[in-house]
């Protein structure tokens, strides 16, 4: 049951990866990654979403490697 959905308002991508319960959450940077209790990850909150996704695809046009600060 994988879905992503994108909040124009907030420009915040969500991934869902499971539809498990939420144990607990990690930030990374601008992506929180919700884990469940037994610390599989469940869903991915990417903040400032176009910036994000621009700046990893121009990373990909060039060909480098794309670091998440």
């Amino acid at each position: 049951m994988r879905k992503i959905k994108y909040s124009r308002d907030v420009d915040i991508l969500l991934v869902e990866l499971s539809d498990k319960p939420i144990g607990y959450a990690e930030e990374e940077g601008q992506i929180i990654i919700h884990f469940s209790k037994n610390g599989e990850p469940v869903l991915l909150e990417i903040l400032d979403a176009k910036d994000f996704i621009l700046n990893s695809l121009s990373s990909v046009i060039k060909e480098k490697e794309v670091a998440i600060p």
